[in-house]
């Protein structure tokens, strides 16, 4: 790692403040971790948000808005990215924040530039056209995801079914995201359900929020919530692998991201009323419940192979 890093502690200090203003639902997860997983679960969060904010034109992952300078931020992101890679000072907190992550962590590039491959997606204005496209796309800005802190809690990146199952967690959080945010994306231009979905509603692109086409639109909202629940199912048999501390953080966030699946589903054609959120309360909840899950996971959700029917993740 170069010398001209910022310092460790000054670089964690940035990434705590990313992920307590970006994420509280992450963040009340991750003081789950022992101290070392924690800080570098904010150190990766910082890098996501950083790069989600250029990508979209936001802040901290509000005011997503269409930009018209895609393919400049996507170079920006991959520089910005293979920089921190390579082990240099970028100058830029989030990607020094990668820097010393990967280093500490052994993390694969392949992750990373994974994960930058579904910004260039997005700066390409791709639409899915199957659910098969959908899932990819999941993949890419998510399920990476869900590799690399499977990675930072300890698991082998040659833990091909371990992997698997973080990945399963990260497609759940990304599906139940797509049903919350209909309305946010198509405000920006932007849609991820599935063309063949569309066609089979009726829906015309564009058009989807209109009052007349919201009990359909709630049909596929409650679509991806199902899928995502099946994912979700799917990843908690990979809390046996992981320390209890790790095992407690991952099973509170599906708990907290899979309430909001199942809120939007819940809601039918209201759901994109007002925006689906988890109280504080709920959390709670949510963390103590995780908790009673963790201490009996080998017996709750015992090492099975994982059902061919879920989509699966490509291999390097």
């Amino acid at each position: 790692m170069s010398a001209t890093l910022p310092p460790r502690d000054d670089v964690v200090a940035a990434a705590r403040q990313s992920i307590a203003v970006g994420s509280k639902s992450f963040a009340a997860a991750s003081r789950l971790f022992d101290p070392q997983t924690r800080e570098r679960a904010w150190l990766l969060y910082a890098w996501c948000r950083a790069c989600d904010d250029i990508a979209d034109g936001q802040e901290m992952g509000h005011g997503m808005r269409a930009v018209s300078d895609a393919p400049e931020r996507l170079v920006r992101l991959q520089t910005l990215t293979e920089e921190a890679l390579a082990g240099r000072a970028t100058g830029e907190p989030a990607f020094d924040a990668l820097a010393i992550v990967a280093a500490e962590t052994a993390l694969p590039p392949a992750f990373a530039r994974d994960l930058i491959a579904g910004f260039a997606l997005d700066a390409e204005e791709w639409r899915p056209r199957t659910e098969d496209d959908l899932y990819r796309y999941c993949y890419h800005v998510a399920g990476v995801v869900g590799c690399m802190m499977a990675v930072i809690m300890g698991v082998s990146p040659d833990d091909q079914a371990t992997l698997d199952r973080a990945c399963d967690l990260g497609l759940a959080f990304q599906l139940a995201n797509i049903a919350r945010d209909i309305d946010e994306d198509a405000r920006a231009g932007r849609c991820y359900l599935p063309t063949e979905w569309l066609a089979e509603m009726d829906l015309p692109p564009g058009q989807l929020m209109r009052p007349e086409y919201r009990p359909r639109l709630a049909v596929l909202a409650r679509r991806l919530a199902d899928r995502a629940a099946a994912f979700e199912a799917s990843a908690r048999h990979g809390t046996p692998a992981l320390s209890q501390r790790s095992a407690w953080a991952v099973l509170s966030a599906a708990h907290i991201y899979g309430a909001i699946g199942r809120e939007v589903a819940s809601r039918g054609a209201r759901a994109w009323d007002t925006r689906v959120t988890t109280s504080k309360l709920q959390k709670v909840r949510f963390i103590a419940r995780a908790w009673l899950e963790a201490r009996r996971r080998a017996t709750l959700y015992p090492p099975e192979p994982r059902d061919p029917a879920l989509w699966a993740r490509p291999r390097a």
